[in-house]
């Protein structure tokens, strides 16, 4: 069976369902826990104290790294390289394979100190130290995925990523169902074993990807005969690989990164002013719920966002600034169907979608009101750096998302141990940090549009 392309329209068809069916997934095995006897808003904040670190690394696996392989390649295969293309591949491979290893390495050997030190939550421990592998598997998983993104074969990646939630989902449940046989109901131990599914996933959705890439391997090939008198330069591709995907990467990074700052001060601050059971509880209510709910959308965005940068680095390549243009006011305007509708349910019915979903722990209804202003400003600050980042302004959204970070930790740090405002102030850094990336973003897309199609 011949390897097919797939259009643009098509992508985001295939990457749309998937992620429907991924965050489908997400939340039935999230309502399972959360409404599972022993686990709760408490079992929450250690879930999501570790689930965290893996949340970072899943916005470097699923935008970061694919989005830096697949705009080198899609550029590459624009001017029928395919040789040089395969080259970024393989040296990628080897690359990101060091660099999840040692990112195993750290943070199995430093989860003591990360639970203590900086969650200050020392329970998470455990969850740390089962989710270290995943990092190895996420890093080379994400390698192969940005391969078959730039060759714009999406169906592989989505496929990948649909197969880890099921496995996700079915781990979760099935572990932490034997640790209450075993051990008995243990909120630190049920936490363990959710994110210890999350590493079961992340290895089986890895196996399905190699073997298919290696399935396909002679297939894939095909072309590099055409250019079998073009000499590769390692050196330069792997110069090229290392300019382009850190600052994509960062970016990633950065921008997932105030959900890290939330774990490292929403408990440390909220017990000056409460106890450290209820801080716990209120940073699982806004980690394990909130957060949740706001980010659905974000998900969904990712479909576009894989399908939008080999796009645009394809007509950036051959120099087509007017098609570069059209497709951003495209998927620009496509950002905003999505997430205005999705901001106004949650600011208007926020009690209702809590009682419904989390009869069991329901409480929160006032945070997601107030936390799903930032849905609208997240996603187009997603969209408009995935364009940059695509026209080759790799480190504009690096900048963007930075400042805004740093606005963010700021009123984490001053406005939560205010009694009065309390949690509120991890909400308003989120609004601002989100403003901030989305306005900086589209002002430097505007300016670079306007140079290069005046």
């Amino acid at each position: 069976m011949k390897i097919k392309k797939e259009n643009t329209l098509t992508g985001i068809i295939i990457l749309l369902r998937s992620q429907i069916t991924i965050k489908i997934l997400g939340l039935i095995y999230k309502l399972y826990l959360t409404n599972k006897e022993g686990f709760g808003d408490n079992g929450n904040a250690i879930y999501s104290g570790g689930f965290q670190i893996y949340a970072l690394l899943l916005t470097f696996s699923s935008t970061g790294i694919p989005n830096a392989i697949s705009k080198l390649i899609s550029e590459k295969i624009a001017v029928g390289n395919y040789k040089e293309a395969e080259n970024v591949f393989k040296i990628a491979f080897i690359v990101f394979s060091i660099l999840g290893a040692i990112g195993t390495l750290i943070l199995f050997f430093g989860a003591k100190t990360i639970a203590i030190r900086y969650l200050q939550i020392p329970e998470t421990e455990i969850s740390l130290i089962c989710l270290a592998p995943s990092i190895f598997f996420v890093s080379i998983c994400a390698v192969i995925r940005g391969y078959f993104n730039g060759m714009q074969m999406f169906s592989i990646s989505a496929k990948s990523q649909s197969l880890e939630q099921i496995l996700k989902s079915l781990f979760t449940i099935l572990l932490v169902e034997l640790s209450i046989i075993i051990i008995g109901v243990n909120t630190k131990m049920m936490a363990g074993c959710a994110n210890l599914a999350t590493t079961c996933a992340t290895i089986g959705s890895f196996i399905y990807s190699y073997i298919y890439y290696k399935l396909k391997e002679r297939e894939l090939n095909r072309n590099i005969k055409i250019n079998k008198n073009i000499k590769i330069n390692k050196r330069k591709t792997i110069k090229d690989i290392i300019s382009v995907s850190l600052p994509i990467s960062i970016s990633s990074l950065i921008a997932s990164f105030n959900k890290n700052i939330d774990s490292f001060t929403i408990v440390r601050f909220l017990k000056k002013h409460m106890s450290i059971e209820n801080a716990k509880v209120q940073y699982g209510i806004l980690s394990g719920k909130v957060d949740i709910l706001c980010n659905l959308p974000f998900a969904l965005n990712v479909a576009f966002i894989t399908t939008l940068v080999p796009s645009i680095s394809k007509s950036m390549a051959k120099n087509n600034y007017k098609e570069v243009e059209k497709k951003s006011k495209f998927f620009i305007f496509i950002n905003l169907i999505i997430s205005i509708p999705i901001m106004l349910i949650m600011f208007l019915f926020p009690d209702k979608i809590l009682h419904i979903l989390f009869p069991n722990a329901s409480t929160g209804g006032i945070y997601l009101k107030y936390n799903s202003i930032s849905i609208i400003f997240m996603l187009l600050a997603q969209t408009i750096n995935a364009i940059l980042q695509a026209i080759g302004k790799v480190k504009i959204p690096a900048i963007s998302f930075s400042i805004g970070m740093f606005f963010k930790l700021i009123c984490n740090i001053f406005l939560i141990p205010i009694a009065q405002i309390g949690i509120f102030g991890a909400i308003i850094g989120n609004i601002i940090c989100n403003v901030i990336a989305c306005f900086i973003g589209f002002v430097c897309l505007n300016n670079v549009l306007r140079k290069k199609q005046p």
